[in-house]
């Protein structure tokens, strides 16, 4: 199963191209900086705005009611994102904190401030036979308290909070403008061309996937104008990657114990691992860009989530994987076709 991960991980358009908008960044830095011929801020803007939407068009609000009673599993589950997760930046700053550049420290909390991801935490919970009503449930209201809380909680941790020039209130007025807004323009047209969207969903994905693209790019082409490359070397790639394997290993450690500790059912129990231990790629750029603004690290702070999407992945389907496996042991055939116990053999002198 793991050589097949890597082979499909090897064959993924999308990881490619992000290592390739990486170096196309530390190649060609001023096209996609602030003030460069691509015009990154308004193109960002643009991008942004077109993906939440599609987002809110896509969402099926019947779905997403259908997983709304069990109010126990939603409440570990967003406790975990927002709470437990931010107190793991905690004790990882105090250990490391040394050891990590101030932008890529910055990076692990943001990290941690994120909510969870909608398709791939309800992907991976129907392959492993969990609650999928109530994986669409949380993933998507992670999505939606993340627009505030996620703002906020850097905020908290952050002196002053500010954010690379961007005051908190200017932020979290940025992403109410570019996240919330098209999402619930989404929901409101969907009625009307929700069925168009659902015919071309692999067009939207594909849309999706091409946005967070510019969107690494623009933010690694203002990174390397400010010696992003140039201050930092190939150390801050094995730390950004054992950093995030620290916290998806806490995650999955803890979202496991705690549910299992609460009494829930196995298939809530993946549910809560799942959604609980997942972290947004496809917010977490388009966000970052809004919140930090032209904050001079901020290929560092992106960073993070952009190891941590593709560890989640691969780490996950192979649990999902073996979740699933506890359907598929067959049971030992009865002794005869009549399914009666076959008779014992007569003793000597019998």
């Amino acid at each position: 199963m793991v050589g097949k991960l890597l082979r499909k991980m090897a064959s993924d358009w999308f990881l490619a191209g992000m290592l390739t908008a990486v170096l196309l960044a530390a190649a060609f830095p001023k096209f996609g900086a602030a003030g460069g011929a691509m015009h990154a801020d308004v193109a960002s803007d643009v991008g942004i705005f077109a993906v939440f939407f599609l987002h809110g068009l896509a969402l099926s609000t019947r779905s997403l009611l259908a997983g709304l009673a069990n109010v126990r599993l939603h409440l570990l589950v967003q406790a975990l994102t927002f709470v437990v997760f931010p107190l793991l930046y905690i004790p990882f700053k105090f250990a490391f904190g040394g050891l990590i550049p101030e932008g890529l420290m910055l990076g692990f909390l943001y990290l941690c401030a994120l909510p969870s991801t909608i398709s791939s935490s309800v992907a991976m919970t129907a392959i492993a036979k969990g609650n999928v009503p109530a994986a669409i449930f949380n993933a998507t209201l992670s999505s939606l308290l993340g627009i505030v809380l996620t703002p906020a909680i850097i905020g908290l941790a952050m002196e002053g909070g500010a954010t690379g020039g961007l005051s908190l209130g200017q932020a979290m007025l940025n992403i109410a403008t570019l996240l919330l807004l098209p999402f619930v323009l989404g929901q409101v047209a969907r009625p009307m061309i929700g069925a168009l969207a659902a015919r071309h969903k692999k067009f939207i994905n594909t849309f999706d996937k091409l946005v967070i693209l510019m969107l690494v790019y623009s933010s690694f082409c203002d990174s390397t104008a400010s010696g992003l490359w140039r201050d930092n070397g190939l150390g801050v790639i094995v730390l950004t990657l054992a950093g995030a394997a620290v916290f998806l290993a806490a995650a999955l450690m803890i979202s496991s114990r705690v549910s299992k500790w609460c009494g829930f059912s196995e298939e809530d129990r993946i549910t809560a691992i799942f959604c609980g231990s997942k972290k947004t790629l496809a917010s977490g750029v388009p966000m970052a860009r809004l919140l930090f603004g032209a904050h001079p690290a901020l290929g560092l702070i992106v960073l993070p989530i952009m190891f941590y999407h593709q560890l989640q992945l691969f780490v996950c389907s192979i649990m999902a994987g073996r979740f699933a496996d506890r359907f598929n042991t067959v049971p030992h055939p009865a002794p005869d076709a009549g399914g009666l116990p076959e008779p014992l053999p007569a003793r000597a002198g019998s």
